[in-house]
């Protein structure tokens, strides 16, 4: 079995840390609220309003979408109609009718590529609709599918290939991990709607190459940008080293969500009755340490530094929100799965700075973004976009490692 008893006295067994975690789940998804567009949801400036003349985006939605079909099957009431608004969206406006797969927004359409990181998005929102019986979601979910079979994942490869033009020329001579890290989540995903395990051995044979190739030859660094040929790409983008998708050096947020996954991928495979190689496990707990002893407080604040550069240094030391509901999720799921009493106390750690620096109860959601000095900010992410990070890392300490988080909400299942 993967899931062993917590730590005694774990904050995952106490009622009132539970009670804590749906009460604050709640505050997030009421927030969230507001993000609807006609043309499906749009991102959130820090007061909580939509920009003047804010457009729907596919990744907003996309998240947005997938969270708001949790909320129904966690039975919060209200949330399935912006659920199947969500779904109506993503096989509406934001559908490519002519050449199939989805726009970047609703705007400007023509210059819009195809991009794997979004459509991974897309499949996820579409297999938790589907788990929560939203209207449409089964034929949203079809569409999904068929474009990452017939563009995206190259079985050559055993990974997920990056960008293409609209019509689906010109692919990018780029591979990247981050990209193919979400194609993972959402295969997961997939293969429980599904039941078709075969999506489980695609996210395996990406893992494989990824983490237990590059990343452990790298000090379980992950290297996140590579060539056509999936050769390192150490340099990338070193003029641009606060991308929001593509930085460069190391994300050690990046390494904490990988890890995470590991995890889920072992108890999903176990599920299926499928091998599951015992560097999964190993990886997992290789991948928080290195980030937990390279980024937090590297320049001496508390806080994990955004990104490193490759002799370990912080580069950019903004603290970015996502990065700690990653490190929160990932010990809480490290804990489930080893009872190591040392990931209880990252989980307290975590949330003990998420709830000093991050929760914002007066103006409503979290901070996205702290600067060096652990002050709110808004240089890299401004507004409050982002529902799906801190929302998931509410939910999953309470659940299995395996199954997804749909299918476990809708088996009413427990993580012991």
């Amino acid at each position: 079995m993967n899931n062993h008893n917590t730590a005694s006295n774990s904050w995952l067994d106490a009622p009132a840390h539970t009670a804590w975690r749906l009460a604050e789940g709640q505050r997030l998804l009421a927030f969230a609220k507001a993000a609807r567009l006609p043309g499906g949801f749009g991102n959130l400036q820090a007061n909580g309003q939509l920009a003047p003349g804010a457009c729907a985006e596919t990744l907003t939605t996309a998240r947005m979408t997938h969270c708001f079909a949790l909320a129904h099957l966690q039975g919060i009431p209200g949330y399935l109609a912006y659920a199947e608004h969500g779904v109506a969206a993503l096989r509406g406006p934001l559908w490519d009718e002519h050449y199939r797969g989805w726009f970047a927004h609703a705007e400007g359409r023509e210059d819009s590529g195809k991009d794997a990181y979004l459509h991974a998005f897309v499949a996820l929102a579409a297999s938790s609709a589907v788990v929560a019986g939203v209207a449409g979601a089964q034929a949203l979910l079809t569409f999904a599918i068929q474009v990452i079979e017939q563009h995206f994942w190259n079985e050559e490869e055993g990974a997920l290939q990056e960008t293409f033009s609209r019509a689906w020329q010109l692919p990018e001579p780029y591979r990247g991990a981050n990209s193919n890290m979400h194609g993972i989540e959402a295969f997961l995903a997939l293969a429980d709607v599904t039941g078709n395990s075969l999506w489980l051995q695609r996210a395996l044979r990406i893992a494989e190459r990824i983490i237990h190739t590059h990343a452990a030859a790298s000090g379980y660094r992950v290297i996140e940008h590579f060539d056509a040929f999936w050769q390192p790409a150490k340099d990338y983008n070193q003029d641009h080293p606060a991308d929001h998708f593509r930085p460069y050096g190391t994300t050690p947020g990046h390494s904490l969500e990988w890890a995470r996954l590991l995890l889920h991928l072992e108890a999903s495979l176990q599920r299926f009755g499928l091998p599951a190689p015992g560097w999964l496990v190993d990886s997992a707990q290789a991948l928080f340490e290195a980030a937990c002893q390279q980024a937090w407080q590297a320049d001496g604040s508390p806080g994990f530094a955004y990104t490193l550069d490759w002799a370990g240094q912080p580069l950019v030391r903004a603290r970015l929100h996502w990065v700690h509901a990653e490190a929160c999720a990932c010990a809480a799921a490290l804990l489930q799965r080893t009872a190591d009493p040392r990931y209880e106390l990252w989980y307290r750690r975590c949330w003990d700075f998420i709830a000093e620096h991050f929760i914002d109860l007066q103006g409503g959601s979290w901070h996205h973004e702290l600067d060096p000095h652990n002050c709110p900010a808004g240089t890299l992410w401004p507004g409050r976009p982002d529902l799906y990070h801190a929302y998931q890392a509410l939910l999953l300490p309470g659940l299995p490692l395996a199954p997804s988080l749909a299918t476990a909400l809708a088996g009413n299942v427990t993580k012991r």
